[in-house]
């Protein structure tokens, strides 16, 4: 079977091609990269340059318990916005987290800031940390697990005009 292949060459011009491929993936990042190319525009960059209004935004710290749970505080009162209970579905906002921690650490940052939550306009809900700079587009992980952070702001949405204001 080997000696039906022996005298095949590879086509070359098969490796001219991905030469040349290799070649406009060098040359496109590195103009990126030095400011000849103009980069593509980030999602918050996009919101700024529409002047999308924010909906409702809020100071969130999270923090582990001995027991297990997740317990988040908002910041403006300093009192308990949502405690996650061992066992319960938080799987997205503890990788999340842990995310965010490990990148404080690497910043030499402290870890017990707060992380800001906020639900824009647009639909868009983002997720910052103004200690490192990082912002996350929680659209971008699905539906579920946007649901996870959007259900914080909930109590703090503002009320459609008509709404009942007292208990039902």
């Amino acid at each position: 079977m080997s000696e039906e292949f022996t005298n095949e060459r590879f086509p070359v011009s098969a490796l001219y091609a991905a030469g040349a491929l290799i070649a406009i993936a060098l040359v496109t990042v590195g103009g990126i990269r030095l400011g000849v190319l103009p980069a593509l525009e980030t999602a918050p960059e996009s919101r700024m340059r529409r002047t999308v209004a924010v909906t409702v935004s809020r100071d969130f710290r999270f923090e582990d318990r001995a027991d297990g749970a997740l317990v988040v505080f908002d910041m403006a009162n300093n009192q308990i916005a949502q405690v996650y209970e061992p066992g319960s579905n938080t799987g997205f906002i503890r990788g999340v987290m842990r995310g965010l921690m490990r990148e404080r650490r690497l910043h030499e940052v402290p870890r017990t800031g707060p992380v800001t939550v906020t639900q824009w306009v647009d639909g868009a809900l983002t997720l910052e940390d103004k200690s490192t700079g990082r912002i996350l587009e929680l659209g971008s992980f699905g539906q579920t697990n946007r649901a996870a952070f959007a259900q914080l702001l909930a109590p703090y949405l503002p009320k459609p005009a008509g709404a009942p204001t007292g208990p039902a």
